[in-house]
């Protein structure tokens, strides 16, 4: 799937978000979250459900290219460390890197940095089910 066409499903199918796939490849999306006020907490600071949005919809953009529209895959874990202050006033970007794609499982990891930043301020393990085929 290229990126025209996975935007178009994120847009249809999590219309409240404001994100956006600047790249995609085989195994391998670049994702940016449009930071506003909706997205951050008392203090100005990106919250963990933003953040968490973008860890796992980078890691589904990034089974849509390697496996193909299934919008059934659901996150099994999502272990994310805060390692630094999101900027308010910067958007967020997910890089997912793949560990591993296996029979029944997929792993990525994925660092997000702010705009402009090249230290990450958040770093997630990030595990898939991969759904068994129907037999329709």
């Amino acid at each position: 799937m290229n990126t025209d066409e996975i935007q178009k499903i994120i847009n249809l199918e999590f219309p409240d978000n404001h994100l956006i796939i600047e790249n995609c490849e085989y195994r391998s999306t670049i994702l940016r979250l449009e930071v506003n006020h909706a997205n951050l907490r008392p203090g100005g600071t990106v919250s963990g459900p933003s953040i968490m949005l973008l860890y796992d919809m980078a890691m589904y953009t990034a089974i849509l290219t390697t496996m193909g529209i299934d919008l059934l895959a659901v996150t099994t874990n999502i272990n994310i460390n805060f390692l630094r202050k999101s900027k308010s006033d910067k958007n967020l970007g997910g890089v997912p890197n793949l560990i591993k794609i296996g029979k029944r499982l997929i792993v990525r990891e994925v660092k997000i940095h702010s705009q402009g930043n090249s230290e990450p301020v958040d770093h997630a393990n990030c595990t898939y089910p991969i759904p068994p085929k129907s037999n329709q």
